[in-house]
């Protein structure tokens, strides 16, 4: 949890994704005074699990089911007005009191109608197995130097002029993709104009809110989306997503310097999984695939497309360890291995046939590789009850610890279940 040497925390997840880090960061809320997204956008799914009622949240911080917490939306975060608004009209019905609670940062990049048109109709976008929410034109406009941002919508005129030139682009994409549909620029501003009146009251500007936060010693958390193997420079380009997801991303998705960040939490399941294209080198032959994505839920809480399941891969873990400089892991969903009779960890790759034990930055390289394994005898009982690590099978136990020793982190959280008290904190 937070303690003396740790008012700012990021939550970042180590593998590709959907490792459970709205769960961690629900627990961690518990004692933060804020709560910031720092990148991606509505192509990210949250699930929060409290008792008899389930969130999902794309945009929103976890940290908005705690009353009395106060949650941002970054900079770095390309933003979804609608399904913004969608997620605070939902969790307002479900009685979560967001008034007052919520902030946008108003530089901020807009997902407009274009945006969305011109991800469906791209092949590119199908071959790298995006979600098709908008998320790579947004952040292509956005270094283009032609994107909206949230404190454009004050300026009628000059929205105008942006929104133009960014149509005048999106057009031409449409038409090389071999689209006839047409956008309607005047469409776009009446829809902006009428999110305008919700939206412009929530902006602020987050880095100087944060900024003030962090010098009076407030707890503040840091999350993100998606996984390190995902990050557009150091994930496995070109499946990868369109923005900075490893803990670097952090301080310039809100707006802080990197000194400000005391620790980074790395969130990874007890094995590994991958949604959308690219390769997964641990991935489980058929009848082990269709158990474990059962046992686990294993659908993606945005497009709830199938993800491809494997074993623990301990190079991608350690890789992720390197290039956040994770402060510790929490191992999440340790339960939905408590049937399997054995276990298994990679922990080299066979390359050309030489062993290698860090992770490859060549695409083409890590395609190929051929994973080596230690196995490990499953401990075959529930977990479910555990609250402390001596409440564990030792078999179990000892899985965690070649996972410690392996990717260089220690391990301070177990989660053996979707509940917010399924956890263990070590």
């Amino acid at each position: 949890m937070f303690g003396p040497e740790s008012h700012v925390i990021v939550v970042v997840g180590a593998q590709w994704g959907d490792e459970g880090k709205g769960k961690l960061v629900d627990v961690l809320a518990e004692r933060a005074d804020w709560v910031v997204r720092y990148q991606g956008g509505a192509n990210a799914g949250h699930t929060v699990d409290l008792g008899d009622r389930s969130f999902v949240l794309h945009q929103i911080p976890s940290g908005i089911l705690h009353p009395g917490v106060r949650c941002a939306i970054g900079n770095g975060v390309v933003l979804d007005p609608d399904t913004l608004f969608d997620e605070i009209d939902g969790l307002v019905k479900a009685g979560i009191d967001v008034e007052g609670r919520l902030y946008v940062s108003d530089r901020a990049h807009l997902v407009l109608p274009y945006h969305k048109m011109v991800d469906g109709s791209s092949a590119s976008s199908k071959a790298i197995g995006t979600t098709g929410r908008g998320i790579g034109p947004a952040y292509e406009d956005k270094i283009a130097r032609r994107g909206v941002r949230v404190l454009d919508l004050r300026h009628p005129d000059k929205l105008r002029e942006i929104v133009a030139r960014g149509a005048e682009y999106a057009q031409a994409r449409l038409a090389r993709n071999g689209s006839d549909k047409v956008i309607d620029v005047d469409a776009v501003l009446a829809q902006l104009a009428h999110l305008a009146e919700r939206l412009l009251p929530l902006a602020e500007d987050v880095s100087l809110t944060v900024h003030r936060a962090v010098k009076s010693k407030a707890s503040v958390l840091l999350e993100g989306a998606q996984g390190s193997l995902l990050d557009i420079d150091h994930g496995t380009y070109p499946f990868v997503t369109s923005s900075n997801t490893t803990a670097g991303g952090a301080a310039v998705g809100v707006g802080i310097g990197p000194t400000a960040i005391d620790r980074v939490l790395g969130v990874v399941k007890a094995y590994t999984t991958r949604v959308g294209n690219g390769p997964l080198p641990t991935e489980f032959a058929e009848p082990l695939q269709s158990e474990v994505r059962a046992l686990g839920n294993e659908y993606g809480a945005t497009t709830g497309r199938a993800r491809l399941c494997g074993w623990f891969d301990a190079l991608v873990v350690k890789y992720a360890t390197r290039v956040n400089g994770l402060s510790d892991l929490a191992v999440t969903k340790l339960d939905v291995l408590d049937t399997l009779p054995e276990l298994k960890i990679c922990v080299g790759y066979e390359i050309d046939g030489e062993l290698h034990d860090d992770f490859p930055s060549d695409l083409l390289v890590f395609e190929k590789v051929v994973p080596r394994y230690e196995s490990y005898e499953g401990w075959k009982r529930s977990t479910a009850d555990a609250r402390k690590l001596s409440d564990l099978p030792g078999e179990a136990r000892k899985y965690l610890d070649r996972i410690e020793s392996l990717v260089e982190a220690p391990i301070t959280y177990v989660s053996v279940g979707t509940r917010r008290d399924q956890i263990i904190g070590l």
